[in-house]
């Protein structure tokens, strides 16, 4: 029975650091876009990270109110399927988005919420990028009875930031009545770490899956025509041959592992990199060794990821 429960929760877990590849992570704070998720969404990746925004809206009496400072912050979600975006406003009426594009309909759907107006339904806008902007409507009737929309624009979006207006437009958009303005400014070094952070996060996280014996993640930590050499082994290449090696290791659990970088050099999209290794196992037995080694690791950047390339090792004798 225990087995049967530690077989379970392995395998969940498992599946669910191997779910999350594209998720926020120590490398990609605010995630990446999955390469399975329609081409859309890269719509928002010019917005990805943190803003400071200047938001400005209208009183009942149609004069602008005083400006309020806010954070806009956009990340990828559902493991780089969808976008969520949150606002942090000084006068405490926060709110939120998830974003999601549909292929059948070709079109984005945004469903708000917001601290102020909880609501058991969320509104819902759609619409696309057209050229430069991003544009999306809801129906909404003016006081009048008039049919209409709310329609909301991104636009002069680029890497310092983005600006943001919502109006009311009647059906032909011949009439137009903006009730919402807000002008961001894009946080620098906020969307990722940089490369040599990257690669130490990367090994951190190559640590945390060889402690949970998650052969995948250790296998897609390498590239897709990476090449180990293990000590007193011959070369192993390609990502079936180094999951078996890391799958075949037997008579032991891992209790601790460490990569310790002592040098770490970027050369465009390659990098190398050496250092040491330590750690601990517990042997089936019930006793424990510990062990320490030093590596080379070339790595490569691939689709905007540091992968190894090549990873030699060996031990160092006590």
């Amino acid at each position: 029975m225990i087995r049967l429960v530690f077989a379970l929760f392995f395998l969940i877990n498992m599946t669910t650091i191997a779910q999350g590849e594209y998720e926020p992570s120590a490398a990609y704070p605010f995630g990446q876009p999955n390469p399975d998720a329609p081409k859309e969404i890269l719509d928002y990746q010019p917005l990805i990270g943190i803003c400071d925004c200047i938001s400005k809206r209208r009183n009942k009496d149609q004069t602008w109110a005083e400006p309020n400072t806010m954070t806009w912050e956009f990340k990828y979600i559902m493991n780089g399927m969808g976008v969520q975006d949150q606002t942090i406003k000084a006068d405490g009426k926060n709110g939120g988005s998830i974003r999601q594009f549909i292929a059948d309909s070709s079109k984005w759907y945004v469903h708000y919420y917001s601290s102020a107006t909880p609501t058991t339904v969320l509104s819902a806008w759609e619409g696309n990028k057209k050229g430069d902007k991003i544009i999306l409507y809801r129906k909404q009737k003016a006081p009048n009875g008039m049919d209409g929309f709310y329609k909301i624009n991104f636009y002069d979006i680029n890497d310092s930031g983005f600006k943001w207006l919502g109006e009311w437009v009647d059906a032909n958009e011949t009439i137009s009545f903006p009730t919402w303005k807000i002008e961001c400014t894009k946080r620098k070094n906020t969307q990722k770490l940089s490369d040599e952070e990257q690669i130490r996060a990367a090994a951190k996280a190559f640590s945390a899956f060889y402690i949970n014996k998650d052969y995948e993640g250790l296998a897609r930590s390498y590239t897709d025509n990476a090449k180990i050499f293990p000590s007193n082994a011959p070369i192993i290449a390609g990502y079936e041959a180094i999951k078996k090696r890391w799958s075949g290791s037997a008579g032991y659990t891992p209790i601790t592992h460490e990569i310790i970088p002592e040098e770490i050099v970027i050369l465009g999209d390659t990098a190398h990199d050496y250092g040491i290794y330590r750690g601990k196992n517990k042997n089936d037995d019930g006793t424990e060794m510990t062990y320490k080694g030093k590596y080379v690791v070339i790595w490569k950047k691939i689709d905007n990821r540091w992968k190894m390339y090549l990873d030699i090792w060996n031990r160092i004798k006590d």
